[in-house]
């Protein structure tokens, strides 16, 4: 049988009022935990995948693409978790994110945080 290697999802982001009120939500309606949060994001991890919540002025609302050859640079950004991206759109104005979590980069440039 010939197995296929897919892409891999890392996470939606969808845009909230409220990160914290919107954590809670979620957390009583869905067997989820709380990876990290502040005032302007926060990221749950289901069994099969991570929505990340986002202030309506932090980040578009996107689909995020795991791409370990990501690695920082003038092109990508560095977030607080120490993960690194960078933001595509598709032919109907979708934003993709492709990140990385490698941290080989860790040692670099902390200026282009997000």
């Amino acid at each position: 049988m010939n197995k296929k290697r897919f892409d891999i999802v890392d996470h939606i982001a969808i845009q909230v009022s409220d990160i914290g009120t919107s954590l809670k939500w979620y957390k009583r309606r869905y067997k989820c935990a709380v990876i990290y949060a502040d005032s302007t994001w926060g990221l749950i991890q289901f069994n099969n995948i991570k929505l990340a919540l986002v202030s309506n002025d932090e980040h578009p609302p996107h689909i995020a693409f795991l791409d370990n050859k990501i690695h920082l640079s003038k092109d990508t950004t560095k977030h607080r978790d120490g993960s690194i991206s960078k933001y595509y759109k598709d032919l109907n104005n979708n934003y993709i994110e492709h990140v990385s979590y490698d941290s080989k980069d860790d040692d670099k440039d902390d200026n282009n945080r997000m």
